[in-house]
């Protein structure tokens, strides 16, 4: 009966998800409608409770990004906290159609079981480059905790030309170098994606439309490879989480050359992936990478009130 009762609900929810208008920041009718449809819904979830009373609950945190930004080393921190439920998976619900046009009940599907004490989470990096992802969001939640994790513009462009590279490679497929992409004309080509993505202002500036930067939470990325114990416990505050990660959960692995987790006397690393050696590059066009970025990044630090060791 309650698994009627849900589909009931959830059809209801899926013809109301998708706006047929923008929205503006503002409470509209409809969105009340939609956040109290998915309370409602959380609510006859919890109804049909496995036995060991845990359900899926909607995320009431999401990690939006940004792109090789530390997402991953980020969610892995986190889900030290055992009042913590992290989604597996890179969901995708917001950013990709086919997942959206699904409606909140296939979002659902998608999170962990957890307690209800618990704080369901899930991370999609690309979230936070995506131009729709913040009004959806809102629509579904507007008091939801936001993470951002950034790291040094330039880095980040390294990272992720890297990334492809080695998808190429293991694929045994060719792959262009990066100052192929990096240079068009003797000069930096701005059209090159990989650049856009690390022009954070532009993408906060779409974010702040929908939510207030109290909402948002920013984690220092490279700060997080150099000491990740005091980024974590931001994030603890910043979730209203005891504080339960300790300094001791963290070990620098001198193999891998960055830190690992020690969770119950059980040692894990990112996988191999991550932490790849960056790609050799003309130190004249890293040079030209910093001085692209010098001015954006100056706007992002005007627009969050904060700044970052950055180049």
């Amino acid at each position: 009966m309650a698994a009627l009762l849900l589909g009931a609900v959830m059809l209801v929810l899926q013809l109301q998800l998708v706006p047929c208008r923008p929205a503006m920041p503002g409470a509209e009718p409809s969105q009340q409608e939609l956040v109290r449809k998915a309370a409602t819904l959380q609510d006859e979830v919890r109804d049909s409770a496995a036995p060991n009373g845990s359900v899926q609950q909607l995320p009431q945190t999401i990690i939006i990004g940004v792109r090789k930004g530390g997402t991953r080393a980020l969610l892995e921190m986190l889900s030290l906290h055992p009042d913590v439920a992290a989604a597996e998976n890179e969901v995708h619900f917001f950013d990709w159609e086919e997942h959206y046009s699904q409606g909140l009940d296939w979002y659902l599907s998608q999170m962990p079981f957890s307690y209800p004490h618990q704080l369901t989470v899930e991370k999609t990096p690309a979230y936070f480059t995506s131009p729709k992802v913040p009004e959806r969001v809102h629509r579904m939640n507007p008091s939801i905790r936001l993470l951002l994790i950034l790291r040094d513009p330039s880095e980040r462009v390294l990272s992720d030309y890297t990334q492809v590279f080695y998808n190429h490679v293991q694929k045994h497929k060719p792959y262009p170098s990066i100052e192929e992409f990096l240079v068009r004309d003797g000069r930096l080509n701005v059209d090159y994606k990989a650049l856009n993505r690390s022009l954070y202002h532009v993408h906060m500036q779409n974010w702040l439309r929908f939510f207030p930067l109290r909402r948002i939470h920013i984690v220092d990325g490279d700060r997080l490879i150099r000491d990740p114990f005091p980024e974590i416990q931001k994030v603890e505050r910043f979730l209203m989480l005891s504080p339960q990660i300790n300094a001791s959960n963290f070990y620098f692995n001198k193999t891998k050359g960055f830190y690992c987790l020690r969770d119950g006397g059980r040692d894990r690393c990112l996988h191999e992936s991550k932490g790849r050696a960056h790609p050799q590059i003309d130190p004249k066009l890293l040079n030209k990478l910093h001085e692209y970025f010098h001015e954006p990044n100056k706007k992002f630090f005007e627009l969050v009130g904060r700044t970052f060791d950055w180049h």
